[in-house]
């Protein structure tokens, strides 16, 4: 198929250009911007007045669910509800069953999201066997099979010494390691913020230092290993102040950060209501602000929706005995906007954090719309509103939005120059 996208407000963070003009696809590419190429006949036109054209969203970790987690959610099923949030490009993490510490599982994800054709899956590797912080998985196996970086989740590895050799073999091939930074035995038996609310509550708790502590070890590692390292799901104002040290001393670090996180804090638990059981958990005002100003000067260069669906069932239980997490990716855009409504971040900025800085992050290719690059973008209306629920795609209804009205919608999202989405 080819395209021409007329009259959309353009922004490409990496080249800087945001003007009103034309986008012109071939062949899954960016073929021009700007007046068509001699000779060149679009097999289709879309009239995008009033529409904002912008790289698709690449999202740093979405939980896929499949393998062994069917009733949670598919690749299709959440592929298709990443499409609809904008999303074209997105890395799933490990925590499958069997989980992904072998190319079979790896070659089968990629295989199965080819299939759907929602939007592009990257995958991330078990850096230990079974994820069990034992024995190093076959990192080199997985990178040839397609995993893009390698993290062991929050299962902390049982020796630092085995960590350290860890990342020093990472490090010997220039591999990415992704960390979330929590200490087990801090964080043991926690349900939220160490806080007032928590007390309130009854809930026990999980300090800042549960972050903040193993951050610093990870961070001392990553300065003697001289591994390639990425911080998700920070969540403390101290956490991202350590992130930010750490850049200023030239270390190759990069961060994100969860959506809900610039959003919610732990006064929404006041309720008890399960949705907004997460992990790590929801801090307070003041982390949040931290978080936010981390985001827009560019300490935390990716927002991501750490999207995890769950079955009905897995959050009907009191709040202790329900599983954590937040459906969310299909949100991911309009959610992300409410940042730009309340004056918070500029919209080239939002998008950025969105595009260019996760894609950078893992180095991926995508997360801009200069000729050549893949035809991966999304059109949104930024004048009109998304009801949060109507149409849901995902197989998760666990999200604390659900009908909310968020500003803007998503109209296309294209994939190699494929309408994936089209609302």
């Amino acid at each position: 198929m080819k395209f021409s996208i007329l009259g959309a407000r353009v922004i490409d963070p990496v080249s800087g250009l945001d003007q009103v003009t034309d986008i012109h696809l071939e062949a899954g590419k960016v073929l021009a911007l700007g007046a068509a190429p001699a000779g060149f006949s679009p097999t289709e036109t879309i009239d995008a007045a009033g529409l904002i054209a912008a790289p698709g969203l690449v999202d740093l970790n979405v939980s896929l669910r499949e393998p062994g987690y069917s009733r949670k959610g598919n690749i299709a099923s959440e592929t298709r509800a990443a499409a609809a949030g904008g999303v074209t490009s997105l890395c799933c993490p490990p925590r499958t069953k069997p989980v992904l510490d072998t190319s079979a599982v790896a070659e089968l994800i990629l295989d199965r999201a080819r299939e759907a054709g929602h939007s592009k899956v990257f995958p991330i590797g078990a850096l230990s066997k079974g994820l069990e912080g034992e024995q190093l998985a076959e990192l080199i196996a997985l990178r040839d099979a397609g995993c893009v970086a390698f993290t062991n989740g929050m299962v902390n590895f049982r020796s630092n010494r085995t960590l350290c050799r860890a990342l020093e073999y990472a490090a010997t091939f220039d591999l990415t390691v992704i960390f979330n930074s929590q200490d087990h035995d801090l964080a043991e038996g926690g349900l939220a913020h160490d806080g007032p609310t928590a007390a309130f509550l009854g809930l026990p708790g999980i300090p800042e230092t549960a972050e903040t502590v193993a951050l610093a070890r990870d961070l001392l590692l990553v300065e003697q290993s001289g591994v390639r390292a990425h911080f998700t799901q920070l969540t403390s104002a101290r956490g991202v102040a350590l992130i930010a040290q750490a850049q200023a001393r030239g270390l190759p670090v990069t961060a994100d950060v969860a959506l809900y996180q610039l959003i919610l804090t732990d006064e929404a638990l006041t309720g008890f209501s399960s949705l907004y059981h997460v992990q790590p958990p929801l801090r307070t005002r003041a982390d949040r602000d931290a978080l936010r100003e981390a985001v827009k000067s560019g300490v935390v260069q990716a927002i991501s929706s750490h999207h995890q669906p769950h079955e009905r069932d897995a959050k009907l239980a009191p709040f202790g005995a329900t599983e954590p997490g937040i459906s969310s990716v299909e949100l991911l855009l309009p959610l992300a906007m409410t940042l730009v409504e309340d004056g918070l971040l500029d919209l080239q900025t939002l998008l950025a954090r969105l595009s260019s800085g996760p894609a950078a992050a893992l180095r991926l290719p995508a997360g801009t719309l200069i000729a050549g690059s893949p035809a991966d973008l999304v059109l949104f209306d930024p004048a009109a509103s998304t009801v949060a629920g109507e149409n849901w795609l995902s197989k998760g209804e666990n999200c604390p939005f659900l009908g909310h009205c968020l500003p803007s919608a998503v109209k296309y999202t294209f994939v190699d120059g494929r309408v994936s989405y089209n609302g």
